[in-house]
């Protein structure tokens, strides 16, 4: 039995594809998952599952999101493994006056193709940074997510990969849920 998280894209923003998380515990149940918690509004869900095909996790979720609710919605899976070292892993950490508040990651489907990777690497948007390991780009944003142009729609155009960012907060306590799992 695996614990593996699962974050759902773009939902219930601005009133647009409304998920109610008590509906998902229900969801997951009927796709033969267990051991369903759910975090905050923006779709993050750990749970367990004998399935070891990350692939055939993620469609069986999206087509269940679909049947249920009428709309697609793009899924991102992590193992806790791969959670516990996007935890370890993040090289803001290592810096002074770091303001944990104004970290995120954001999460990409898999890893980006080298040339498109390279479309990023010279982007400077001050005083916003981030840092690209494996399938996550890790982001400081000192004036706040919510005014940084390094946000899931730019990431996604030039990476051409899926991506959903969840606060630093948000990844510690995924990680802390999964923990609890044991």
């Amino acid at each position: 039995m695996s614990t593996l998280i699962s974050m759902l894209r773009g939902i219930n923003v601005s009133g647009q594809k409304k998920v109610p998380m008590k509906e998902l515990v229900p969801l997951y149940k009927e796709l033969n998952f267990t051991g369903i918690t759910t975090y905050v509004n923006s779709g993050n869900v750990v749970f367990s599952t004998d399935l070891i095909d990350l692939n055939l996790v993620r469609n069986r979720i999206q087509k269940g999101i679909f049947k249920k609710f009428g709309f697609e919605v793009p899924v991102i899976i992590r193992t806790k493994n791969e959670i516990q070292k996007t935890v370890s892993n993040n090289p803001f950490l290592q810096m002074k006056n770091i303001d944990l508040d104004k970290l995120h990651v954001t999460f990409l489907s898999e890893i980006p193709e080298q040339s498109n990777l390279i479309k990023i690497l010279n982007f400077k948007s001050e005083p916003d940074s981030f840092r690209q390991i494996d399938k996550e780009i890790f982001l400081n944003c000192p004036n706040g997510y919510g005014r940084t142009k390094l946000n899931n729609t730019f990431f996604e155009s030039k990476l051409k990969v899926t991506a959903t960012t969840r606060n630093w907060k948000t990844v510690n306590e995924l990680l802390r849920i999964t923990n609890e799992k044991q």
